[in-house]
């Protein structure tokens, strides 16, 4: 018989213990009975349902559809025990939507918290939930292991070939709500419901959130739309203004897809030796690192900068070969290093996008290390956009993908569009449409007053060489956090860190690996705030260390002592 959400008293194998509950107690006594429900075995949820009535936003109601007990596996910080792993449809209401699909982790040696992954992207796959967070390092046990009921879904829609890139649910109304942000608390409410039933629990201890990119977005939207729902969450480069940045997306495609405008790979090793060569030493010392962006932004000029003693213009501006960058190139990247401003109104109330810290960071450069590929196709990838847009083994810059898919489905709802022929700082009859989706898809609200009066505390850390979510977008967003709390405020629930060398979720200079959820535990449950918190480097120079430094402060060289020991650096203001 399926197990309906909530569960009423019935003929099961439990049957006799409620028989004699209600023979031999009271009325008082019954209703304690009731309150602590019996477990349901793993088995036996298979078929369960939670009726669309207990779920907050509108579905058809959910279904288990498998359910297995997954036997010990693994080594060392990787290992996890024995759980059970369900799997659940919550059905659209809209009978044209697509579902979405969640797996659930539910181990026997719970701790009795429960955690939740974001997604990246477009979402489309249900990401792993039995392995680490995002930048966690692997000395220490992933979440799983720690007995953390692990869960997360695909956010409403099953993505095709292009995976995270892919834009198509956009044609439906309320696969695009589920995307934005509806599907995070239908997965929360439909995942406690079967935590609560296999545990026979009231409730979890404590619940977690963490995500990276389009992840961070869903941690800050859980943070800021059901606070009631969190103890804490970490929110990694987050794309929180996503249909703003999709905007930056558009103009910087546009001016890479202009003659001659594309840097190729071994142009973009120029560019990046020469914003070594006149950063590097900015934090104090010469290390690899460029700690101090700020004043990089500042001071580097493509246009006047020189590399190995040669200038990094080509003689003219004219394309001379791949050890120069030519004036349409400096163009491009100038673009890319500047914010975009909406000249119209939009529903989010967002009146721009910042530039990207483009000076010193991994445009996508040829590389053999095993990560490279990854960054070069998180970043301008190997191929110039175009109509139609290349994607597959040879593609477009990642956000130019996006900002393709995005504008075919979300904004004109027609496939054969070209994306290039919109500009997204006067998109005509497109306006009203673009607004509309910023309403949905930006999650600017900076009142967290809600979630802090109830204990949440946040953690934020973006890498400083991230080309595909703007660090200084994210440094916008805690600024007018603690603009509209007061800083001292903010500072009892929230911290944010930004990490040199450190691209977007990867890096072949700096690879970030933090022990976010720890220090969020040690806030969270002992009161605990983060001091003197240390990220680590797992392939640049594996084993370094550097301070994480709260916002705006960044790690500077003390003069003396180990350059790869986080000891050797201070946290200087700006």
């Amino acid at each position: 018989m399926p197990i309906e959400f909530p569960v009423s008293p019935q003929p099961t194998r439990h049957g006799t213990a409620w028989a004699a509950c209600i023979a031999l107690a009271a009325t008082a006594l019954l209703a304690g009975c009731a309150s602590a429900p019996k477990p349901v075995a793993c088995a036996d949820l298979k078929g369960a349902t939670v009726p669309a009535s207990a779920i907050g936003l509108p579905t058809q109601g959910a279904a288990v559809v498998t359910a297995e007990v997954v036997a010990p596996a693994g080594s060392g910080m990787a290992a996890t025990g024995a759980y059970c792993k369900l799997s659940a449809d919550i059905l659209a209401a809209d009978p044209q939507a697509p579902r979405i699909n969640l797996v659930l982790n539910l181990p026997v040696d719970w701790n009795r918290k429960g955690l939740m992954f974001g997604g990246g992207g477009f979402n489309g796959t249900v990401p792993p939930t039995n392995g680490n967070i995002p930048a966690g390092p692997d000395n220490v046990p992933v979440p799983l292991a720690r007995g953390y009921a692990t869960f997360s879904s695909d956010s409403g829609h099953q993505a095709n070939a292009l995976a995270s890139q892919d834009g198509a649910f956009g044609m439906n109304d309320e696969a695009v709500r589920n995307f934005s942000g509806d599907a995070l608390k239908k997965v929360h409410e439909v995942a406690m419901a079967l935590i609560t039933r296999h545990y026979g629990v009231k409730k979890p201890e404590r619940m977690y959130f963490v995500g990276g990119s389009t992840g961070g977005r869903e941690a800050l939207a859980v943070a800021q739309k059901w606070p009631d729902d969190w103890d804490g969450v970490v929110a990694l480069y987050p794309a929180w203004n996503a249909a703003s940045l999709g905007l930056q997306f558009g103009r910087i495609t546009r001016a890479f897809a202009a003659p001659g405008a594309y840097p190729n790979q071994a142009k973009r090793r120029q560019l990046y030796d020469a914003a070594m060569q006149a950063c590097d030493g900015l934090d104090g010392v010469a290390d690899g690192l460029i700690s101090n962006p700020r004043a990089c932004n500042a001071r580097f000029d493509p246009a006047t900068a020189t590399v190995r003693g040669q200038p990094l213009r080509c003689p003219g501006g004219a394309e001379s070969g791949d050890t120069c960058l030519s004036d349409a190139q400096i163009a491009a990247l100038n673009v890319f290093n500047t914010p975009i401003a909406f000249g119209y109104p939009l529903a989010s109330g967002e009146t721009q996008y910042p530039g990207f810290n483009t000076w010193g960071s991994d445009l996508g450069m040829a590389g053999s290390q095993p990560l490279q590929a990854r960054v070069t196709f998180l970043a301008l990838g190997t191929a110039q956009p175009a109509q139609p847009m290349p994607t597959g083994a040879n593609t477009a810059p990642y956000g130019s993908v996006f900002w393709d898919q995005w504008v075919k489905y979300f904004v004109t709802r027609t496939p054969g569009y070209d994306s290039l022929s919109l500009d997204p700082q006067n998109p005509g009859p497109w306006q009203a449409r673009i607004s509309t989706l910023t309403g949905l898809q930006d999650i600017n609200r900076t009142d967290l007053s809600a979630f802090q009066a109830r204990g949440g505390k946040l953690l934020m850390a973006h890498g400083a060489a991230d080309v595909l979510v703007s660090t200084r977008a994210t440094a916008q967003y805690y600024e007018r956090l603690q603009a509209t709390m007061g800083a001292a405020r903010v500072r009892e629930f929230a911290r944010y860190y930004e990490i040199p060398g450190y691209g977007h979720a990867a890096s072949t200079v700096f690879n970030a690996a933090w022990d976010s959820l720890g220090a969020l535990e040690a806030w969270v449950e002992r009161g605990q705030p983060p001091q003197a918190p240390v990220v680590a480097d797992s392939i640049g120079v594996p084993g370094r260390t550097r301070p994480l430094c709260d916002y705006p402060a960044w790690p500077r060289y003390s003069g003396s002592g180990d350059v790869n020991q986080a000891a050797s650096f201070a946290c200087a203001a700006p």
